[in-house]
């Protein structure tokens, strides 16, 4: 048994990682720590857990965090995370970082979209935890760097036509919706519910801060610079991210070929629903579930392709991958715990 710590408790992620290490058989929550509700009891904060998880919030102390925990989740904003990162490594710990401050290789890169990294050491040692394409890597991994929610639905759905040369790397745009969760718990005016009720719109077009990560992960696997154009947009729904990614194919291909190439290139893959022809992913199946599903569709007429990819930004685009990714690390099968089915309706 692992005793392991959420840092950082009290979001939507942290919360959606106590529901699903609370039932995990193999580990143990020790210690969930907030700033804002230290020395409340997790279940007055989340009353969704009573009687399930009733462990009193700690506050961020590292040397208590480390006397409770063998593994440590960061569930923390960017910059945040950086702050405490390394002082858990230092003692010895495994850490599973959920925020954006590992992710990109370059620091200047991440300078750019963020701000001044603090430990720029650290970041040719992280493992980019997207356990479809880095699981080698991940297994002997300290310090692993959870993707974001909108990059692990997009490399999922390009990937398999990357890796394979199926499509012209000039060509991606990348059109994604994302729930209201994903913008967190925090209180905002864009996130209020009579501003996004009723409503659909595009956001941070062209600046998103996913962007970099999104091309960095596509780079890696098509061996290739790659620049894309990508437009979030936010959905009126608590849970759920839909990309629909658009390519140009470098020859005349069917859909029914395009889909046997990602259903080879996912065979091996529990988390990964390939669609028949015909069907296209939807965010209310895969909801509070780790799945990722997608569906292709081959336009003739344009000589393009479309990949449609779902997950829930909570799940699989955060807290079901940081699970995946510690199951990985402490060579348990990668399915512990995570065997949920989707919530319908």
């Amino acid at each position: 048994m692992t005793n392991v710590a959420i840092v950082g408790a009290s979001g939507y992620t942290g919360v959606e990682l106590a529901r699903l290490l609370v039932a995990h058989p193999e580990v143990r929550i020790t210690c969930l720590t907030s700033r804002q509700h230290a020395g409340v009891p997790f279940s007055d904060v989340f009353p969704s857990m009573r009687r399930t998880l009733d462990l009193v919030c700690d506050p961020v102390d590292i040397g208590l965090i480390c006397s409770k925990a063998d593994l440590i989740f960061t569930a923390l904003p960017h910059k945040t995370a950086m702050e405490v990162v390394p002082q858990f490594l230092a003692a010895g710990k495994k850490v599973v970082d959920l925020s954006a401050d590992y992710r990109l290789r370059d620091e200047k890169t991440y300078a750019e979209w963020y701000q001044a990294h603090t430990s720029p050491q650290l970041l040719a040692e992280a493992v980019y935890g997207l356990p479809e394409l880095c699981r080698a890597e991940i297994s002997t991994a300290r310090l692993i760097a959870n993707p974001g929610c909108y990059p692990t639905s997009i490399a999922l759905a390009l990937a398999p036509l990357l890796a394979q040369n199926l499509v012209d790397v000039d060509s991606l745009i990348i059109d994604s919706k994302s729930g209201v969760s994903g913008a967190g718990r925090v209180a905002k005016e864009g996130s209020l519910y009579c501003e996004v009720n009723e409503s659909f719109k595009a956001y941070a077009v062209a600046t998103h801060r996913h962007t970099p990560e999104i091309e960095q992960t596509l780079s890696g696997v098509s061996g290739k610079r790659v620049t894309v154009s990508f437009t979030p947009h936010l959905l009126p729904v608590n849970r759920g991210i839909l990309s629909t990614c658009y390519a140009t194919l470098t020859q005349p291909l069917s859909t029914e070929t395009v889909l046997s190439r990602f259903s080879e290139f996912y065979a091996e893959e529990a988390f990964v629903r390939v669609l028949p022809a015909g069907q296209l992913p939807d965010v209310g199946f895969v909801r509070g579930s780790n799945y990722c599903d997608i569906g292709v569709v081959c336009d003739d007429r344009t000589g393009r392709v479309i990949v449609v990819s779902a997950i829930d930004n909570l799940v699989k685009g955060a807290a079901g991958q940081a699970v995946q990714n510690m199951n990985i690390l402490l060579g348990l099968d990668e399915t512990t715990g995570l065997n949920q089915v989707g919530l319908f309706p």
